[in-house]
This record gives structure tokens, C-alpha cells and sequence, in this order.
């Protein structure tokens, strides 16, 4: 049975406790980010996952700065296929991993937004990306456990006598997190991923993309090195009607000119639409404490635990109890839902998962 491990996320394009005064009510900087990162390694938090989006400060600048300023928490980062060369990502990769003992783990994106891709200069579709990603991951591995410069042609890149140094601390090599609902994503993280992260759903929903997954990773004789996560808001008060009271705060307020823009601007990933179709369907509430009304705001993690303290456990209990063991969470404000999270959920998680907890 594996760990269970915690994640938090570094909101670097701002904080906020309501949408509709904008996202950045506190603003991205030095300042909120030591917050954030401080008050997630006091709860416990294994890792940082560092988004990656146009409004976002760039992740690979801004983790290896925070690295610096922080102890023990590692940085979950974006690799995006067609951004940056692979034998300089993975040169990037282990200095990062060399230089702080192991705290760096590689978040495998494609890109939500056609839009943004498009702005970024990316000329790959969707389904290219994916491939490129492919290509791209093993290249970065065989760079990894290579005992010497290796030839390399490929769809997209062709390389001689390419090499890395430093070689990777962590071994065979960093981890990969792969967070997608579409067939393309979950053929990516048979073959290649450490964690699948999937987005809010219903447990039994879960449940059954998890065997689809598997299965394609025993293809590749991964079946055991594959596991399986949650990519979650959490919405955690003293009080059920305190939480659902701040969860209503959230959207308040924001028109349907935002949630059509929002749609729109993911219309091509098949995760966020997922999202999209369970808000449309249930108007929020799609399981007891769990709640898809965060899609009516922000792209991605539209899904929250909302409750108390016992209530939000309860739920990321039936996630675990089918075989999720990571779990990538977030709330409002960052710094004091880490806080909440760690002084009132964790504690309950620990008792019902003895020995599964660092």
C-alpha cells in the first residue's frame, strides 16, 4: 500500500477569497508566496505544484527562487512539450534536483487553452502536443539513465551525442505528475507517469477511469509503478454552514459573461469540459461535500471538498479507500486553507490511515 502524500498549489497570479473582485485581491510576489510555501511546509504538505498559464508568473524562475527560501517542501513544475528543448529541460531538471537534495518533480502539461498556446507561439494542435510530450519524456529519461551521450531520432527532434550534467539525485530520476481526461492523457501516464492526477469526479467515476488506466499500463508493464491522485479545491470552516458560506463568497457575484468566457477558453480539454458537464448537470453539488461550483469562476481545479472538518475528510477518505494516494489540493486564501488543512483535516486523516502518513 503506498504513502499517502499532500500537495498545495502557489496561486501566482494572485489570491483571492471572491472572484468577482478579481483574482489577485491579494497580489503574486515575494511576499505572498513565502506565505503560502511557509504555511504548506508546517502542514505538511509534501510538494508545491507551480501552475503554469498566461496570467501565472513564470513557474521555473519563481520555484527555483522559492526553493532557496524554503526547507523541505518540493516543487511540482510544469513541462510543457514545445517550450523548452528537452536535453536543456533536462538539463534544468537535475541542477534543480542536484542543488536542493531531490525537491523537484516534473507536472506534464499539454495546455489547457488553445488561446494561450496560440499566444505563447506553440504551433503544435492538441494531439501533436501529446505526441511531442511523449517524445519529449523519453527523451529526458533516456538522457537520465544513459552511461554516456546517446543518438536519439525522432518524430520531432533528432540529437547526437547528446548528454546531461549533472546526472539526476533522485533515482532513476524525478517523478512525473500527469493531470488529463483525455485518451491521450491517460496513454501518456501508462507508459510514462509516476501520478496520474485526476480532477474532481465521483469517487465511482474515479474508480472505473483508474482500471481503464491501469490497463493500459499493464500493456507497458507498469501496472505497479503507476498511481493514482486528486486534483482538488478544499473549502475546510469550523462549521458545515461557515464552509459552504465561504464557498458561496467565491462565486458570488461573478456573471455569466465570466463563466462563458471560461468555457470557451477550454473548450478543447476534455478534463475541464468534464468539469463543465457536472456543474451543468448536478448545479453544483455532485456527491455529498462535493462541489463543482468553483468551474463557474476558474479553468482547471473547478471541484471542492466543502465542509467540516470531519465532512472534508470523509471525503478525501473515499478517494483514498480507492486507491488514490496523492492528493494536489488548494483553497482560499492559500496560506490560511494550508493552514486549516493541516490543523483540522490532516490530524483525521492520520488516525483513519495509520502508517501511511509521514
Amino acid at each position: 500500500m503506498r504513502p499517502l502524500e499532500f500537495g498545495w498549489y502557489l496561486p501566482s497570479n494572485g489570491d483571492t477569497t471572491r472572484y468577482a473582485e478579481g483574482t489577485n485581491v491579494v497580489p503574486a510576489g515575494t511576499p505572498m508566496f513565502d506565505r503560502v510555501v511557509s504555511a504548506a511546509e508546517a502542514a505538511g504538505f509534501a510538494y508545491m505544484l507551480v501552475p503554469v498559464a498566461t496570467a501565472c508568473w513564470e513557474a521555473w524562475v519563481t520555484t527555483a527562487f522559492l526553493a532557496g527560501r524554503s526547507a523541505s517542501i518540493r516543487m511540482l513544475v510544469a513541462a510543457r512539450p514545445g517550450y523548452v528543448n528537452p536535453v536543456m529541460l533536462a538539463k534544468m531538471v537535475t541542477t534543480f534536483d542536484q542543488l536542493t537534495g531531490g525537491r523537484v518533480a516534473v507536472n506534464l502539461i499539454a495546455g489547457q487553452s488553445e488561446a494561450e498556446n496560440a499566444a505563447d507561439g506553440i504551433r503544435y494542435g492538441k494531439e501533436d502536443r501529446y505526441a511531442l510530450m511523449a517524445e519529449e519524456v523519453a527523451i529526458m529519461k533516456a538522457l537520465w539513465t544513459a552511461r554516456g551521450p546517446i543518438d536519439w531520432d525522432g518524430a520531432f527532434h533528432t540529437l547526437r551525442g547528446a548528454r546531461v550534467i549533472p546526472p539526476p539525485f533522485q533515482q532513476p530520476h524525478p517523478r512525473f505528475y500527469l493531470g488529463g481526461g483525455s485518451a491521450q492523457a491517460w496513454a501518456i501516464s501508462a507508459e510514462h507517469a509516476d501520478v496520474h492526477l485526476f480532477w474532481g469526479d465521483r469517487p465511482e467515476t474515479i474508480a472505473g477511469q483508474m482500471a481503464e488506466i491501469r490497463a493500459l499500463a499493464r500493456d507497458h508493464g507498469r501496472e505497479d509503478a503507476l498511481g493514482f491522485g486528486m486534483r482538488l479545491q478544499i473549502i475546510c470552516r469550523e462549521t458545515e454552514a461557515e464552509a459552504w458560506a465561504a464557498a458561496d463568497d467565491l462565486v458570488r457575484g461573478v456573471g455569466a459573461e465570466r463563466s462563458a468566457a471560461v468555457r470557451a477558453n477550454v473548450a478543447n480539454s476534455v478534463a475541464n469540459q468534464r468539469v463543465q458537464a457536472l456543474l451543468a448537470e448536478t448545479g453544483g453539488l455532485i456527491a455529498p461535500n462535493l462541489w463543482a461550483g468553483l468551474a463557474k469562476v476558474r479553468q482547471g481545479a473547478g471541484v471542492a471538498v466543502v465542509g467540516d472538518p470531519g465532512q472534508c475528510a470523509a471525503v478525501l477518505q473515499r478517494f483514498i479507500d480507492i486507491g488514490c494516494h496523492s492528493f494536489c489540493l488548494s483553497g482560499y486564501l492559500h496560506d490560511e486553507e494550508a493552514e486549516r488543512f493541516g490543523r483540522l483535516v490532516r490530524p483525521i486523516l492520520a488516525a483513519r490511515n495509520a502508517g501511511r502518513m509521514a
